[in-house]
């Protein structure tokens, strides 16, 4: 199944210049000039982040207080590992008495210290048998910044993103800690009402939050599940 990381990736932009938009899309110019002038993707350039995305992951964590030093994280759909990054980051994975880290994509990334790599579907039958083990355990928090490719359609791109949380939140499950955490991206609109119902059973707390890095003019925000209530992981 194909799978963008949310088009936030600031990859080569430092060198790149807008250029004539002879030959070009008037979508992909005006997408171009977007990203040189965005100030979050200058600030992920200075400050060595591999994508703006990675300051939505901050906000949220700066505001829910999820990733702990020595916590066990799960990334999926990582590429091209902004948010792995942060979180490696802010719970020292790699260090002494600090974190783990499993990034799932099925594209592969650049190595980061503290992170494994596992080149897989996260749906396929044995991915979480598979991240259990890489983890050496259950998980504390379970990360998706995917998206579904866009087609353009609101209401079929909001269906196939709803899938692809679903499946996001169905791997969570099955992985997660009992208090664990679970943060997804959606499109505006909200949960469907399952989907919804399904979190408040399974978690103890359940926001929706629009973190000041995605644009105002996204459709996306996020769901933050706190307090799982499982036993743990089913793998």
């Amino acid at each position: 199944m194909a799978r963008s990381p949310g088009g936030d990736s600031n990859r080569g932009m430092g060198s790149r210049r807008l250029k004539t938009a002879k030959g070009r899309r008037l979508s992909s110019s005006l997408w171009l000039q977007r990203q040189l002038k965005d100030p979050y993707v200058l600030r992920a350039q200075r400050e060595g982040l591999r994508s703006r995305a990675a300051f939505k992951l901050i906000e949220l964590d700066d505001r829910f207080h999820v990733l702990k030093r020595g916590g066990r994280v799960v990334d999926l759909g990582a590429a091209p590992g902004g948010w792995s990054l942060v979180a490696a980051e802010r719970v020292a994975a790699g260090q002494s008495g600090g974190g783990h880290i499993v990034a799932i994509d099925l594209q592969e990334i650049e190595p980061i210290v503290g992170v494994d790599f596992l080149h897989l579907d996260f749906m396929a039958e044995d991915a979480p048998a598979r991240l259990v083990e890489a983890l050496g355990g259950a998980a504390d928090i379970v990360l998706s910044d995917m998206a579904a490719a866009a087609t353009g359609h609101t209401r079929t791109d909001h269906l196939r993103i709803m899938a692809l949380l679903e499946a996001a939140v169905d791997f969570a499950c099955s992985v997660l800690a009992p208090g664990g955490a679970f943060i997804g991206k959606v499109l505006r609109g909200g949960t469907e009402r399952e989907l919804l119902q399904r979190l408040k059973r399974d978690f103890a707390e359940v926001r929706h939050v629009k973190p000041p890095a995605s644009r105002k003019d996204s459709a996306e925000i996020y769901v933050v599940a706190l307090g799982f209530r499982g036993d743990g992981p089913r793998a």
